[in-house]
């Protein structure tokens, strides 16, 4: 049984979501604010998190920031705003899907169980050799990235996309070849995700400016990482 954590300051709603979500079979638990909802997403592990965006004590942005730091839970945002940028800064900031108020409740399952199911679907396997260019070095037996020498700490996604990245080094990967190895999902919205997962990425790993990051945007084409002896 999945187990679902609604983030929902609304009573009303809040009390909807857990009947309908019960209704349909999951295991619900829910968090009236963002700290706390933050805290049960530590804690318990949720299968998937339905998160509000106004919130109190911490609004849904950050809980969504804070849950992208340290792990790849799929997050359906939920929002009574439904601007064009509110929606890619949802998609920005790493959600997976993003659903406006008011909205119908088949429409809410079913987005549920297509995030589930791509979840679950397992993501593609990567041979176990250890990759090291001098400047990155990638183990994918235990999960662990350095640059010079220094770990960084990825969520499983980035560490699929970095892989999928630096095992076709020089070769140019488009969007849905990225999310075909890293999310497992190449249709729909999915293409703009790419884009945000990348910016994420080439921020943790310090490489922020755009012109002296090994992980180069290819216009109109995708993503391109180049050894460090400038091989191409």
């Amino acid at each position: 049984m999945s187990r679902l954590l609604v983030v929902e300051d609304d009573p009303d709603i809040a009390l909807a979501l857990r009947l309908l979500f019960s209704r349909a079979g999951y295991e619900v638990a829910h968090a009236g604010d963002g700290r706390t909802g933050l805290k049960e997403a530590y804690a318990e592990h949720p299968d998937l998190v339905v998160l509000d965006v106004g919130l109190p004590e911490m609004d849904g942005w950050q809980v969504l920031e804070r849950l992208r730091d340290v792990s790849d839970v799929p997050v359906l945002v939920l929002t009574a705003h439904g601007q064009e940028a509110e929606k890619v800064r949802g998609l920005r900031g790493g959600a997976d899907d993003y659903l406006t108020k008011p909205f119908a409740n088949n429409e809410l399952l079913a987005r549920v169980e297509a995030l589930l199911r791509r979840s679950s679907s397992g993501q593609n396997s990567w041979a176990s050799q250890i990759y090291d260019d001098g400047l990155v070095h990638l183990d994918p037996t235990k999960r662990r990235v350095y640059v010079k020498g220094d770990e960084k700490r990825l969520t499983p996604t980035e560490f699929r996309l970095l892989n999928a990245l630096v095992r076709h080094a020089g070769a140019v990967l488009s969007p849905n070849q990225l999310l075909t190895q890293a999310w497992d999902d190449p249709t729909g919205i999915g293409q703009e995700r790419v884009k945000f997962a990348v910016l994420r990425l080439r921020r943790k790993l310090g490489w922020s400016d755009p012109d002296e990051s090994p992980i180069e945007s290819v216009r109109g084409f995708g993503y391109r990482y180049r050894r460090p002896s400038g091989d191409s």
